[in-house]
């Protein structure tokens, strides 16, 4: 049996506010093979980057608290490790790319400066490289996302460079020291759309050709469907399905999953897209048993009231439904 490179389980995830407290996360579990591309989809606030700033420990404390879970890095539990222990992880093992790379860079420091520390830091490269080999591998590095001029661009500030641009800095940051695995969180959201295919379809060369494994978040099911090989589906802090890519858009079992696939707009002009009535339900106060169940228009009493489990319905596809408690009984 093969052992996961990264398991979540059972995780919870609280938020302290002004109001009382946020119960985002409710039990969250995934994993992910060596080597494996799996996506992470389902509508904003839905917990999605709650989870992964939870694998990477930079949830904004004492705010958010991690009331119970596990997070087993290669058989060990990431919430359990010391500082030092977390700082290695990051620098040689997990790292991240975010959503908006102009944020996620320093606009005070040039592109060479950033991605050079990126390089003299890690923990595979730390106090063995000078100054011309940590230049010559982030030349590489730019090189290898398509970066023209690159020696001119380590010159250059964030601010001089165009989204696109800022973007696959931020790809060769993550790519430069070869981690293990990536999480990229919504990583085109502030490009326009043909920049979009470029960067997500250069991320997936790239990290197939390092052996890489990769967590990818987004909203965009047609991204999923093209660069993943498993996926999860989250609503509301729970998973709801997973399964094999080609399974799941074959056939959707959750009638979330099967509301976010009718909300797809149809090119051919077969349908009119149709949206889920409702919206994300307030974690202040958030619905017993089922938390879609105020949404869904196949709810019952039991789902109201219990919380459903995830039941397997046959090559590794899973679904937190009641509606295939009875099929598979």
């Amino acid at each position: 049996m093969m052992v996961p490179l990264l398991e979540v389980k059972d995780l919870y995830v609280q938020f302290s506010v002004f109001e009382g407290e946020l119960k985002v996360l409710n039990g969250v579990n995934l994993k992910i093979n060596e080597g494996e591309k799996i996506g992470l989809v389902g509508e904003a606030g839905c917990g999605k980057t709650t989870t992964m700033k939870s694998i990477l420990r930079v949830l904004p404390t004492p705010v958010a608290r991690i009331s119970k879970g596990e997070i087993i890095y290669k058989g060990k539990n990431i919430l359990n490790m010391k500082p030092s222990e977390i700082q290695n992880i990051r620098r040689g093992e997990i790292t991240a790319i975010f959503q908006d790379p102009l944020t996620s860079l320093n606009p005070v420091f040039t592109i060479g400066q950033q991605l050079g520390d990126v390089i003299k830091y890690a923990s595979r490269y730390q106090d063995h490289l000078d100054k011309k080999e940590i230049f010559s591998k982030s030349v590489a590095a730019l090189k290898e996302t398509g970066m023209p001029d690159p020696e001119r661009i380590l010159n250059n500030y964030p601010v001089q460079l165009s989204g696109g641009m800022r973007q696959r800095v931020c790809i060769s940051e993550a790519l430069s020291t070869n981690h293990n695995l990536i999480i990229a969180d919504e990583p085109t959201t502030s490009l326009d759309v043909t920049i979009q295919d470029q960067i997500l379809r250069l991320l997936s060369k790239l990290v197939e050709k390092k052996k890489m494994s990769i967590i990818l978040i987004t909203h965009s099911l047609g991204v999923v469907r093209e660069l993943t090989d498993r996926v999860y589906v989250m609503y509301a802090g729970n998973i709801v399905e997973t399964a094999q890519t080609t399974t799941l858009f074959s056939n959707p079992l959750h009638p979330y999953t099967r509301g976010l696939m009718n909300a797809i707009p149809r090119l051919t002009g077969e349908r009119i897209f149709e949206g889920i009535e409702g919206r994300i339900p307030n974690y202040l106060y958030p619905p017993t048993g089922c938390r879609f169940h105020p949404r869904c228009k196949y709810s019952t009493k039991e789902c109201q009231e219990i919380f459903p489990l995830m039941y397997d319905t046959g090559n590794n596809h899973e679904v937190a439904c009641f509606l295939y408690k009875e099929e598979l009984n």
